[in-house]
C-alpha cells in the first residue's frame, strides 16, 4: 500500500513540477557562452613550447609571441586548425603552464575559441580547452566490458538503470529547477521516479525489491528533511563556489538553497540504496538459513549485519566528500586561521552539513529497512516433530 501511495504521488509531483520549456528555453537563451561571433574550431597540436624559464622561485612567464609564422615562443602551442574558415592554418596561442606540464603532445587535439576580426582585420585565436573524449570514451567502454563480465546480465541491468537515472536528471530535475520549482520537491519527486525504475528493473520485482524500496524511499525523505532543517538552521546561501555565482547570472530566481538540498539528496542516492538492498537481501538471506527463526530474532540479526555496513559506508561517505573538495582543504589548511573559523566557512560547512545530513539518512535507513523486510519476509517455518 505505502509504495503504491508513492508511486500515485511520484507520478502527480512529476507531472506538477514539469519544467516550463518556454522558461528554459529563455534562459538558454540568454546564458550565451560566448559572445555573438565567437566560435569555437578543433585544431592538432604540432608543438608545444613549455612556460619560459625563470629565476628560481619566480612565476613563470607566458607567451612572448602569438605570430604562428615565428619560432614556436615559451607558454605556447602551435596547432594546426581542422575546421572553419581558417582550416589547414596554424595557429600559435598561449597556454595555462598546468596545461602545458599535463603531458599535452603533439597530435592532440585542442579546442580554440575563434574571434572575429573588425573592420576587415584577421580573426584572432586563443586556446579553449584540450579535447579529451578519446580517452574518456575508451575508460568508459573499458567500465562497461568490466562490468558485463563480473556482474553479467544483472550489471547491464545495472548500467541502463543509471542511464534511466541520467535521463531523469537531465530531462526532469535540471530543468525544473531551472523554472523555479522548489529544490525540495524536485529532489524527492525524481529521486523516487529514479528509484521505482532502478530498483526493479536492476534487482527484477520481488518483494525482497520492494522491502529495500520502502526503506530507500524513506531514507531520502528522512535525508531530505534533515538537510532542509540543517541548511536553514546553519544559515547556509548555496553559493560556496565561483559555479554557483556565475549561475545567478543567468538564473536569478532560482533558489540556491533549494538547488544545495536537492544536490546533497542526489549525492547521497547511491549509497542509501546500496545500503537498502544489502539489508533486505540479508534478512532474505537469513530466512533460507534458518527457516524457523522468528520475526525478532531475524530483525536482531540483519541488524548486526546492517551496524557492520553502516560502520563501513559513514567513513566511505565522509572520504569521498573530502576527495572532492581535497583543493579546498588543502588551500584552507595553508590559512593560519582558527580551525572552527575554518568550519563555519561556507564551503567547509556546505560539506559537513552534506555528510552529516547523508550520514543520518542512511544510518536511519538501516533499521528501517531491516524492519520492514523482516515484516514481509516469509514468516517462521515450524519444526517437525
Amino acid at each position: 500500500m505505502f509504495l503504491a501511495l508513492s508511486a500515485v504521488a511520484t507520478v502527480v509531483a512529476v507531472s506538477m513540477l514539469w519544467p516550463d520549456s518556454a522558461k528554459v528555453a529563455k534562459l538558454r537563451e540568454q546564458a550565451q557562452f560566448a559572445a555573438p561571433g565567437v566560435t569555437f574550431v578543433k585544431a592538432t597540436v604540432e608543438s608545444v613550447q613549455k612556460a619560459c624559464p625563470t629565476e628560481p622561485g619566480a612565476e613563470p612567464t607566458g607567451p612572448a609571441s602569438t605570430d604562428p609564422i615565428s619560432a614556436p615562443a615559451c607558454g605556447t602551442v602551435a596547432a594546426v586548425v581542422s575546421s572553419g574558415p581558417e582550416s589547414g592554418s596554424t595557429q600559435q596561442v598561449g597556454v595555462p603552464t598546468a596545461v602545458a606540464d599535463s603531458g599535452l603532445a603533439r597530435g592532440d587535439t585542442v579546442r580554440l575559441m575563434r574571434v572575429p576580426g573588425t573592420s576587415g582585420a584577421a580573426a584572432t585565436y586563443s586556446f579553449d580547452e584540450v579535447i579529451r573524449l578519446k580517452p574518456l570514451w575508451i575508460l568508459w567502454v573499458a567500465f562497461i566490458v568490466v562490468v558485463a563480465l563480473v556482474a553479467r546480465l544483472r550489471g547491464i541491468l545495472a548500467l541502463i538503470s543509471l542511464g534511466f537515472g541520467g535521463l531523469v536528471l537531465l530531462k526532469f530535475m535540471l530543468p525544473a529547477l531551472l523554472s523555479g520549482s522548489s529544490g525540495m520537491a524536485v529532489s524527492l519527486a525524481g529521486s523516487a521516479a529514479i528509484m521505482f525504475v532502478v530498483l526493479y528493473l536492476a534487482h527484477g520485482p520481488s518483494i525482497r525489491t520492494s522491502a529495500a524500496l520502502a526503506g530507500t524511499l524513506l531514507g531520502v525523505g528522512v535525508t531530505a528533511a534533515v538537510g532542509q532543517i540543517a541548511i536553514n538552521g546553519s544559515n547556509l546561501s548555496g553559493f560556496a563556489d565561483e559555479g554557483t555565482a556565475l549561475l545567478s547570472a543567468f538564473a536569478g530566481s532560482l533558489s540556491f538553497q533549494g538547488l544545495f538540498t536537492c544536490a546533497l539528496v542526489i549525492a547521497g542516492l547511491g549509497v542509501l540504496n546500496d545500503v537498502t538492498i544489502t539489508q533486505a537481501s540479508a534478512v532474505w538471506e537469513l530466512r533460507e538459513a534458518a527457516p524457523e527463526t522468528s520475526r525478532r530474532d531475524l530483525f536482531t540479526s540483519a541488524m548486526r549485519i546492517g551496524r557492520d555496513h553502516i560502520a563501513s559506508t559513514i567513513y566511505t561517505i565522509v572520504f569521498a566528500y573530502a576527495g572532492s573538495a581535497l583543493a579546498v582543504l588543502l588551500l584552507l589548511s595553508l590559512y593560519d586561521r582558527p580551525i572552527f573559523d575554518l568550519l563555519s566557512s561556507e564551503s567547509i560547512a556546505e560539506e559537513i552539513v552534506r555528510t552529516l545530513a547523508s550520514g543520518i539518512g542512511l544510518v536511519l535507513a538501516v533499521p528501517i529497512t531491516t524492519l520492514i523486510a523482516a515484516l514481509t519476509v516469509v514468516g517462521p517455518v515450524k519444526p517437525e516433530n
